[in-house]
């Protein structure tokens, strides 16, 4: 064999590695073989005959110019393995490793004992000893075996780091007297550990990756989190022996996956709606009890109605109101001040240094003697009572302005504020504030919309003779804003009265302004006693060009978006008619006394804006004791969706017209709209009045001058029958102009038409000319052109409206107080 050196290929293994077969050789002082084991014989291939009495020489080559035997002699001194190549009887060369022991000498001289092995096998058995030391002593990974029993038996040092004091204390000991914990998941909550490792020592099947809850020894009082893993031991014939279990303590990893999957629940969470209070209780829930014990919201009253925060609000102290806490404990025992009080808040204290200087304060560990709090009796009684020790400050900001703090207090979980529920903390107050800003931006748009919409819509239906009308208007409850649903009833011509309702497409504050301006071209067209049809014509005309405009303004912006959709009709009191067109909006329903509620058939022309198609209008029959229902679409919509719906619930709720109208708006509002309707809801319902006939006298002329004395005779005997005597004289000298006027400028059939309307006596004479009178000064040789100079002296209110087949000329006259109440009313 070719010896090394004794230097570099020494190898420190005082012992051969635990399961390495080794062969034994002896050889004599003068480094003949005189021993031979069956073990060198399967390892070298000489069997013992061949070697017994040669020389170790034959067997082995000098090295440095030394024979093998004194080179034996020098290394059986240190009893080291040495790497060495030996001669195989094959004659191949087979690498060793060979250590040397001297056995006492005999009376035949020195003796001694070489052990070979070979050196692949040496090394992997070299291997796994140190492996086996290294998990013994070194590894991280804390192992501890249980014995058939399920009771400690041993534990590496990575096991017995958990475990104060001698080991033996610990023997015999279950898992759970160990470490009294809970399961926390992979594993059915009804099981213990004990039962799992029972199942893992019965059948043999290893479970991995266990996560389990508990308190170690080492640090009572703190929850750790481990990973654990068991398998069991058996013997070479396969009797379990026990259960080793491998642990990693997970406690920070654990937390980090905490702490980010609540940061990915409050991406959700917070910010749900543009509700401002809704987000601080949202930001409250994610705080409350995953990361504190206590958490107080304070926001400056700027924010919290919604006006934009002073940029130098730092200090401000006195200006923070409660805007929400929450505890884990119902009654609140942290709290001081209610929802929407003044906090006040000590100069000095964590909450004025955060808001002074934007910047976070930690008290890890709460002094309870600090100045600030000595100064704040209140505070200081509270959380001396309940033991609060840990105590964290952070500022609410967004834009560069402080808006508010966040205060987060511990006093039931026993671990203090650490850096890094800081550094969550932040986190979350920082989305929260970004929130919280959008949605005091969005609450200042939504009640500036609101009040405009408010200011531009009736405060109060006016009354008439023609109807008695209820409505509602609900502004959506949405993060688009309010709408731009409109209601109106309009007095007009001859004691008759109309109705509208319309929609503007959008919602906010550019709805609100189109919906007012809609409004009021409404008002001046009705004024014109303008037909249905005709006014939704001039009405879309209008639409169009405000598109026009606003696309011109706006031109890649949604604000050029400009659409609406309307609902217009008159009804007629003397013929008990209406007359309805519609611009892409619902039909009205007709609630009969005793029949089913009824959605005329009325054209459905386009929605304003859209030009090109006319419109028409269609005539309804009103009956005694009937209801009209007007509404925007958000009615039928707003529950599920569904129009099919919504109109058999609107059904309903009207059924029963002889009701009083608020009941039935009601249960309109309560049957068709939830809590929070998703678009503005606009309704009207209105009960039609008709006049009496006997209050309504109608009178055909000629075309002749003779026709004017009649009239007035015809006009007197009327106020007589009808107790207006004191009216005569105004009355007849209007009807005498008007007649004249028909009779001189128009054309046959002439008919006078008086209306008794509760507190005003109407006067209309219809002609089939279209063209209109005009009031002029009347020159000087002039023998006209005064007529209506005189109507207007008389008549407070007097007009011209447009038929199909002609017009009508009327004037008004105030019936005297105290003829009210007349008979024949």
């Amino acid at each position: 064999m070719t010896t090394p050196s004794t230097g570099a290929g020494a190898v420190g293994l005082g012992v051969s590695p635990r399961g390495m077969r080794a062969a034994a050789v002896m050889v004599d002082g003068q480094g003949l073989v005189t021993g031979w084991s069956p073990e060198a014989e399967r390892f070298l291939g000489y069997r013992a005959q061949e070697v017994l009495g040669r020389s170790i020489d034959t067997l082995a080559t000098p090295a440095e110019g030394q024979g093998a035997r004194g080179w034996l002699t020098q290394q059986c001194v240190s009893e080291r393995w040495h790497f060495l190549t030996l001669r195989h009887s094959s004659g191949r060369r087979l690498p060793a490793v060979v250590a040397c022991r001297r056995l006492p000498d005999t009376l035949a001289g020195p003796i001694m004992l070489l052990f070979l092995a070979d050196e692949d096998e040496f090394r992997a058995c070299a291997m796994q000893e140190a492996m086996l030391h290294g998990i013994t002593t070194q590894s991280p990974v804390a192992l501890t075996i249980y014995d058939p029993h399920l009771r400690v038996a041993w534990a590496n040092t990575a096991a017995r780091q958990e475990l104060p004091g001698p080991f033996t204390r610990y023997l015999g000991r279950s898992k759970e007297e160990l470490y009294p914990g809970r399961q926390v998941q992979s594993a059915p909550r009804t099981s213990t550990v004990t039962q799992l490792m029972s199942r893992v020592l019965d059948t043999g099947e290893a479970l991995i990756g266990l996560h389990y809850r508990g308190q170690p020894p080492a640090d009572p009082g703190h929850e750790h989190v481990w990973s654990l893993s068991y398998y069991r031991l058996q013997d070479g014939e396969g009797r379990p022996l026990g259960v080793c279990e491998e642990s990693v303590d997970v406690t920070d990893l654990h937390q980090a996956h905490r702490r980010l999957a609540l940061l990915n629940e409050a991406s959700v969470l917070i910010g749900s709606t543009l509700d401002l209070h809704r987000t601080v209780h949202e930001l409250a829930e994610v705080l409350v009890p995953q990361v504190a014990d206590f958490v107080a919201v304070d926001l400056l009253g700027d924010v919290l109605d919604g006006w934009e925060p002073d940029v130098h609000s730092a200090g401000r102290n006195s200006d923070m109101r409660r805007a929400v806490h929450r505890s884990v404990r119902e009654d609140l025992p942290e709290a001081v001040v209610a929802p929407g009080e003044p906090v006040g808040y000590a100069q000095g204290s964590p909450q004025w240094h955060c808001l002074l200087t934007s910047q976070p304060v930690l008290n890890a560990v709460l002094d309870l003697s600090s100045p600030w709090l000595l100064r704040d009796p209140v505070r200081y009684a509270h959380m001396h009572a309940l033991g609060i020790h840990s105590h964290l400050v952070v500022p609410l900001r967004a834009r560069e302005v402080t808006m508010g703090v966040a205060t987060l207090i511990r006093w039931r979980t026993p671990e203090a504020f650490a850096a890094d529920d800081l550094l969550l903390v932040e986190e979350l107050a920082a989305r929260a504030a970004v929130c919280i800003d959008n949605a005091r931006r969005y609450t200042r748009e939504h009640q500036s919309a609101l009040t405009l919409q408010r200011n531009l819509l009736p405060h109060e239906l006016p009354t008439h003779v023609a109807v008695e009308a209820a409505y509602r208007y609900l502004p959506a409850d949405t993060e688009a804003g309010v709408g731009g649903d409109w209601f109106d009833v309009l007095p007009l011509a001859c004691a008759r009265v109309g109705l509208v309702v319309g929609d503007v497409i959008g919602h906010g504050i550019h709805a609100a302004a189109t919906m007012g301006r809609l409004r009021t071209a409404v008002h001046t067209l009705a004024d014109l006693d303008l037909p249905p049809d005709e006014l939704l014509s001039h009405l879309d005309d209008l639409v169009q060009r405000l598109a026009e405009e606003a696309e011109a303004a706006h031109p890649t912006g949604v604000e050029g978006v400009v659409g609406a959709t309307c609902l217009y009709g008159i009804y007629d009191p003397v013929t008990r008619r209406a007359t309805f067109a519609r611009a892409g909006h619902p039909p009205p329903a007709v609630a009969h006394l005793e029949k089913a509620v009824e959605f005329p058939d009325i054209p459905a022309g386009p929605p304003l804006g859209v030009g090109g198609i006319p419109f028409e209008s269609a005539e309804v029959d009103i009956p005694d004791g009937c209801i009209l229902a007007l509404f925007t679409d958000g009615l039928l919509t707003a529950s599920d969706g569904d129009t099919e719906t919504g109109l058999e619930r609107l059904s309903f709720t009207l059924a029963h017209p002889d009701r009083s109208l608020e009941d039935m708006c009601d249960a309109m509002e309560q049957a068709l709209l939830p809590e929070r309707p998703p678009d503005d809801v606009a309704f009207l319902v209105a009960r039609p009045r008709p006049i009496d006939a006997e209050n309504v006298a109608t009178f055909d002329f000629p075309v002749e001058p003779t026709s004017v004395g009649q009239a007035r005779k015809v006009t007197s005997a009327r106020l007589t029958q009808w107790r207006l005597d004191e009216l005569s004289f105004s009355a007849e000298l209007i009807v005498s102009e008007l007649v004249t006027n028909a009779i001189r400028h128009a054309r046959p059939p002439t008919a006078l038409r008086l209306i008794r309307a509760e507190n005003r006596l109407i006067c209309a004479v219809t002609d089939h000319s279209s063209t209109s009178p005009h009031m002029r000064r009347a020159r000087l040789g002039d023998e006209g052109g005064r007529g209506l100079f005189l109507v207007a002296q008389f008549a407070p209110r007097w007009g011209t409206r447009y038929t199909a087949d002609g017009k009508v000329i009327w004037a008004e006259l105030p019936i005297p107080q105290s003829d009210f109440g007349s008979p024949g009313k």
